[in-house]
């Protein structure tokens, strides 16, 4: 059994067929729609990303997804970012890669090179785990997943905030405060106290280049689940149970649908919803010792796509038309209330498709802690249509010394949305996917040399 069908679930139920064979037999519980928080809302009879919005270039997972699936990367639609300190724009992007270059130096001196250096080697260890996971090794902890990629640093990265890892490798207080902050306001809707492992995950999406699924993120979701020909099981799990059979444990799943109430007997089971007191209230029975509350909340964040007209005169340009901006993200000042605002292109891009001009009606997608009220609307648009608001509890609330979830909660049970407390992104989800997927794997099958195994790097390279 799975439990969710967002990304996680889906991707977790593909790489469970993957290596079990076609004869495993998979069920998924879902309460809402599959896809999770890869959402979407309708405007004007076109749909719109609500959140999960870009892929980075290097998420080898989402790029094989589409590969398999057939789907297509949406047109990029070019569009310029500023980042805004609630008086006037500390940082203008221009259409000169140049210029922009000169302006950061300008402005950071060196600052900007420095955390280029540092987000390109976090992610160039990172990217060894597409290679532990060609080979077939698995991680029963994500500090041991950590520590294989990077080792003693990247599981300090999950308790020290990203901040103070930037200013130790030589950024400035002030590319801090103005960009930093900005991209991860924009991101998690958090400071730069987030663990600098979340952090550099963040930026690494900021500084590469990214793309989207034409037609909506979502598709991959509901394709993978299609191609397992997985069962869907439109119900909201309510708890687990532990019983046993000769000598293997047996879980007994419990859910809820419109039909009542029912259960139904699993070998193996994957949680792909989180298990935070604040999140669910899921019960485990029978189990000792028994499985603990997960520590930890949720970040709370409001996504409101409003169809509108800007008000460009409150960003410093009275005159709509010469407005260059697309995207907007913010400083962390207190009396900004919100964090990031873009004009959103749907999720089907014909090729004559064109962004609309600033003086125009478009649609922009606002981010903020708290849902927007009637006077912090009018500030940011002079009118609008429609209002359509999605709060969720996206992120978990990064605090630094937070241990980090377990993977394994009993001997087949397995927990995947913890990876979050690491990081979280789409690639993240289907990387834990796929760990989770050769862990169940490997210990079914008694193959322990290939869980945990010290010193991957060097038995990889002997492998090949």
């Amino acid at each position: 059994a799975v439990v969710g069908a967002g990304l996680g679930g889906s991707a977790a139920a593909y790489f469970l067929q993957q290596h079990f064979g076609p004869q495993v037999q998979l069920d998924v519980y879902e309460a809402a729609g599959v896809g999770g928080r890869l959402a979407t809302v309708t405007v004007n009879k076109q749909q719109y990303e609500s959140r999960g919005a870009s892929i980075h270039a290097l998420s080898l997972h989402m790029q094989d997804f589409v590969k398999i699936l057939g789907l297509k990367h949406r047109r990029e639609v070019a569009g310029k970012s500023a980042i805004f300190s609630g008086e006037h724009f500390v940082l203008e992007e221009t259409d000169w890669y140049l210029l922009n270059l000169f302006r950061l130096w300008w402005h950071y001196g060196i600052s900007f090179l420095r955390l280029q250096m540092w987000v390109e080697e976090v992610m160039e260890k990172f990217m060894r785990i597409y290679k532990y996971q060609a080979h077939g090794y698995a991680f029963s902890s994500l500090e041991e997943l950590l520590h294989s990629l990077g080792g003693e640093a990247f599981v300090n990265m999950t308790q020290r905030s990203v901040a103070e890892s930037l200013l130790e490798v030589g950024v400035t207080q002030r590319f801090v405060d103005d960009v930093i902050a900005a991209v991860l306001r924009s991101s998690y809707g958090q400071s730069v106290l987030v663990p600098a492992f979340a952090g550099a995950m963040s930026l690494a999406g900021a500084q590469g280049s990214t793309w989207a699924v034409e037609g909506g993120n979502k598709l991959v979701c509901s394709g993978l689940l299609k191609l397992t020909k997985a069962n869907v099981i439109s119900a909201r799990v309510t708890g687990i149970s532990l019983h046993s059979s000769e000598g293997r444990a047996l879980y007994q799943v419990h859910y809820e649908s419109t039909e009542g109430q029912g259960s139904a007997f699993y070998d193996l089971v994957v949680v792909t919803t989180p298990l935070h007191p604040s999140r669910s209230n899921f019960t485990f029975d029978n189990f000792d010792p028994p499985i603990a509350d997960l520590p930890g909340a949720f970040q709370p964040s409001v996504t409101s796509v409003v169809h509108g007209y800007l008000n460009s005169s409150y960003f410093g340009f009275p005159d709509p038309k010469l407005f260059p901006f697309t995207s907007i993200l913010t400083t962390d000042t207190p009396e900004l209330f919100f964090h990031a605002m873009d004009n959103i292109c749907p999720v089907n891009i014909s090729a004559a498709f064109r962004r609309k001009q600033p003086q125009e009606a478009a649609v922009w997608r606002v981010l903020s802690p708290q849902p927007l009220d009637k006077p912090q609307l009018k500030t940011l648009f002079r009118s609008y249509y429609s209002v359509q608001v999605t709060e969720w509890q996206t992120y978990p609330r990064y605090d630094a010394n937070k241990a980090l979830p377990p993977i394994v909660l009993h001997e087949s049970l397995f927990y995947l949305s913890g990876v979050e407390w690491v990081a979280s992104s789409m690639e993240m989800t289907a990387v834990a996917a796929k760990n989770v997927a050769l862990l169940a794997y490997n210990r079914w099958h008694q193959q322990l040399d290939k869980i945990d195994q010290k010193d991957l790097m060097h038995k990889v390279k002997t492998e090949l």
